[in-house]
C-alpha cells in the first residue's frame, strides 16, 4: 500500500521538485500540480508526483500524526519480540 504524503518543496526545476518529508529528499514531479510551484510550498506527493498544494497548517499536522502512527506500529510489532 503506497500513502500520499505532504512534502515541502525545497528546490525547483523545470518540471521536477526536491521535496523534503523530515530528514529526507526526494524528487517529485510537477506535471500533475495545477498551477505553479513555489519554494517552499507543501505539496501531496504519491509515487514520485506532486498532486496538489496543502497549507503548511494541515500539511504539518498530518506529518506529525503519521509520525505517531509509525511509532505506534514499531511498538506494536510482534515481530519485533
Amino acid at each position: 500500500m503506497c500513502l500520499a504524503i505532504p512534502a515541502e518543496i525545497v528546490e525547483l526545476d523545470q518540471e521536477m521538485a526536491t521535496v523534503r518529508v523530515g530528514d529526507a529528499l526526494r524528487r517529485a514531479s510537477l506535471a500533475l500540480l495545477p498551477g505553479p510551484a513555489n519554494l517552499g510550498d507543501y505539496v501531496i506527493v504519491h509515487a514520485g508526483f506532486a498532486l496538489h498544494k496543502v497549507n503548511p497548517e494541515e500539511a504539518l499536522k498530518s506529518l506529525e500524526l503519521l509520525r505517531e502512527l509509525a511509532a505506534y506500529a514499531v511498538e506494536e510489532d510482534p515481530a519485533a519480540d
